[in-house]
């Protein structure tokens, strides 16, 4: 008698017209994802022809599929077809060639490939015991991006010689990177505020440009710093809408001489209004004056170090406390993957640790690994660091570089489209990949009438969805933004963009 048969609960007892359910069955796998790369090629074959912006009314998916759960399975085609009829229309497609909106979230082959072999092995390397090759690959994969980006051997987590004093982690997002090193930060504070455990939290004061990224001013509130004790330091034309040292340094002696802490000052390299550069050293120099935390968030522009040309916006950053830079903006690493480095790992993982019996192990104790679960929020993590590994590994440094250089020279080439054309003005330098552009007023239109020129312009570009551009306000000003980056585009799809402004300002101003 064989196994199966003396088994009462063997595969042989199920009815013959059901097949047993195995969501993994190697065969289902290797037919799916055949199907799914096909549709993947395909995708991006023909995304350049799709609307950039779907033209969908909230609630439409509930309206066209079931807003309810299918009791019975169906084939993977069917699954298939919907995703071609009713999602990929009411998608806003980040990967067209014209999309300039925001920053770009750029892919590449080798990333996506990595992201997908990282999904199917599903691993959870919240300990390094609990996936070896994960915790060391993202440890890898950072340090080669470390050294791309000429950081110091103290924000490495192997060195020459051994074993750094600092690290990096992958986080999904900036907002992650801010969070946990504001909360590092709070705790190496809180003592300088003579505070019996955060009995003084409301002493503690953070620091940032207003054109910081508003996900900065929400963690400080999650990380419980007192709204009242975020500052937001203004900044105008004359230092191109960086921060001024000078300006910090009166904010944060103000704040002493009032009996309060500084704790966290954050520096921008390419903010996401104006694209402004913040003097990283000198921020560091009258930080480091009131023993205040430094971090940088180079999420956008850290990518452009990698080239030497560039690498000079991160001068004096030996001096600073963190670092984070997201190779998913820039750097052809889809979502999600945010590089966190910090000087001093232990002052990170001090505050973030968990060492609950059933994670100990003699890999930890031993002190000669990093649990990557001590430098974020969460204790789970997807295994991140193989796309980018895989990215660097294909592409090489060489590579790298000339897809920033060439998104560069693109959006020269769109500024000086900007600037021959005398019905426009660029509101601000261009730095990087980002020209800050608008309507100008002339004869009797006034700054309200340009405001709602350029409005018209954005919305009468959107709608007609060969294009997607978003604005902001600097200086009270109505600005367009038109950032290139998208690892699809060409020289001709900034040059039809172009020439599609050109032709609606024409409708408008007439």
């Amino acid at each position: 008698m064989g196994i199966l048969d003396a088994n009462p609960m063997s595969f042989s007892t199920f009815p013959d017209d059901k097949a047993v359910f195995e969501p993994l069955n190697p065969e289902d796998v290797r037919a799916y994802l055949h199907k799914a790369v096909d549709f993947i090629s395909d995708y991006y074959t023909n995304v350049e022809f799709m609307p950039v912006l779907p033209n969908v009314k909230p609630g439409y998916l509930q309206d066209e599929l079931s807003a309810s759960p299918p009791t019975h399975s169906a084939s993977f085609d069917v699954t298939m077809k919907d995703l071609r009829t009713s999602i990929v229309p009411g998608m806003t497609h980040w990967a067209s060639p014209n999309f300039f909106a925001f920053f770009p979230s750029t892919n590449s082959a080798a990333a996506i490939a990595g992201d997908l072999i990282a999904s199917a092995i599903n691993t959870v390397g919240f300990t390094w015991q609990a996936s070896p090759a994960a915790t060391e690959m993202e440890v890898l994969a950072l340090d080669w991006l470390a050294q791309l980006l000429h950081l110091p051997t103290t924000f490495m987590n192997r060195t020459s010689t051994g074993r750094g004093t600092g690290g990096g982690v992958i986080l999904g997002t900036t907002s992650e990177a801010m969070l946990v090193t504001l909360v590092a930060a709070r705790d190496a504070a809180l003592p300088r505020s003579g505070s019996v455990g955060v009995s003084h939290m409301t002493r503690l004061v953070v620091y940032a440009a207003d054109q910081t990224h508003s996900t900065f001013f929400k963690a400080c509130r999650l990380a419980g710093f007192d709204p009242a004790n975020i500052r937001s330091i203004p900044t105008g034309s004359e230092t191109n809408y960086g921060l001024d040292p000078t300006k910090l340094l009166e904010v944060m002696q103000a704040d002493v001489d009032a009996g309060l802490v500084p704790t966290y000052v954050c520096a921008t390299v390419g903010t996401m209004s104006s694209n402004a550069v913040d003097p990283v050293g000198a921020i560091a120099d009258v930080a480091t004056m009131f023993h205040a935390w430094v971090h940088v968030d180079a999420a956008y522009a850290g990518s452009a170090c990698i080239c030497p040309e560039f690498r000079h916006h991160l001068d004096g950053v030996e001096h600073v406390d963190s670092i984070n830079m997201s190779p998913h903006k820039w750097l052809l690493t889809c979502l999600d993957c945010t590089c966190l480095y910090v000087r001093d790992a232990h002052r990170l993982s001090d505050s973030l640790e968990t060492n609950p019996e059933y994670l100990k192990n003699e890999a930890t104790e031993s002190g000669e690994v990093t649990d990557l679960k001590d430098m974020q929020v969460g204790v789970g993590r997807r295994f991140r660091g193989l796309k980018l590994w895989m990215a660097m590994r294909t592409y090489g440094t060489a590579k790298l570089q000339e897809h920033i250089r060439s998104d560069v020279a693109m959006a020269k080439m769109f500024e000086d489209f900007v600037r021959a054309d005398n019905r426009f003005e660029v509101v601000v330098p261009r730095n990087f990949a980002l020209v800050c552009f608008r309507i100008k007023p002339s004869g009797s239109m006034t700054e309200e009438d340009a405001d709602e020129a350029n409005r018209q312009l954005m919305e009468k570009l959107n709608k007609n969805g060969s294009a997607y551009l978003v604005h902001t306000v600097v200086c009270d000003k109505f600005v367009l933004r038109f950032t290139v980056g998208s690892s699809l585009q060409e020289e001709r799809h900034v040059r039809s963009a172009w020439d599609l402004i050109n032709k609606t300002t024409s409708t408008i101003m007439d």
